[in-house]
């Protein structure tokens, strides 16, 4: 398919069905863990709403009514879990944003899966600025969906080295603020060494303390992760799992500011 792809996902406990509308393999950012192949500077390709639509509700019904599940998937995981605009690229460079909202609404109310399966979208939040983003999030908050926001690291060097931009850290917040009060919002924040040693004291500070003034903002929390795959990035070989214990760690920091935080090592 184009578009639809699914994801076993240990994390989430069953099938994830990602959207992709980065096709190109294009992303605005170049975080140093992503873990496309052959990834470009860009936005995304014009989307083809209709081949779209007819991916997803054709996997849809495979998977909710046809062999899909006993043929691909471990005993343990049948169950639809999400459906999440992620993929290969920022999913809001799309210029069709506010439609592939529309669009999967429609498909996920025909098989009356609204209220019952998570619909998420993946972002750097980079694009909160524009109208059509903000139009999009708005539908994406009336069909109950979330808005997961990437927020690695709270200094301009931090986020030049880990994310691949020089967007100023105060411009990320601006976003994120805005983010909450269109729709719902977990913090997206992947934590790990570079060259064998973690983030240093002022570097995880600047994070907490950043993420812990948002505690006001409507935010529902952190979806705080280690290091799972492997890169497919140049800086790969810089990049290693920290301990699950400093996970915890830097979890319970956030926890005392009254937000809630999801471990996944």
């Amino acid at each position: 398919m184009t578009y639809v792809y699914p994801v076993v996902s240990r994390r989430a406990g069953g099938v994830s069905v990602g959207i992709n509308l980065n096709t190109n393999h294009a992303c605005n950012w170049r975080c140093s863990y992503c873990q496309v192949p052959d990834l470009q500077r860009g936005s995304a390709p014009p989307v083809d709403l209709d081949l779209l639509e007819n991916e997803l509700g054709q996997f849809l019904h495979d998977l909710l009514h046809g062999d899909f599940m006993q043929k691909h998937v471990p005993e343990g995981a049948r169950q639809l879990r999400d459906i999440a605009l992620s993929g290969d690229g920022e999913p809001t460079s799309a210029r069709e944003f506010p439609q592939v909202i529309e669009c999967v609404g429609r498909v996920m109310s025909h098989f009356n899966l609204l209220g019952k399966v998570d619909l998420v979208v993946i972002s750097n939040g980079s694009q909160l600025d524009k109208v059509r983003v903000q139009q999009g999030l708005r539908r994406l908050a009336d069909l109950g969906g979330q808005l997961w926001f990437k927020f690695d690291r709270a200094t301009a060097e931090g986020m030049r080295r880990v994310n691949g931009t020089r967007t100023p850290p105060a411009r990320q917040m601006e976003h994120l603020r805005l983010a909450a009060r269109l729709c719902p919002v977990w913090i997206q924040t992947c934590w790990f060494a570079w060259d064998g040693a973690a983030p240093d004291a002022v570097e995880e500070q600047a994070w907490v303390d950043a993420v812990c003034g948002l505690a006001d903002s409507g935010v529902n929390g952190v979806l705080l992760y280690g290091l799972a795959r492997p890169s497919m990035q140049p800086m790969a070989a810089h990049l290693s799992a920290v301990p699950e214990s400093q996970l915890e760690r830097l979890a319970e920091r956030v926890r005392m500011c009254g937000l809630a935080v999801r471990v996944h090592a």
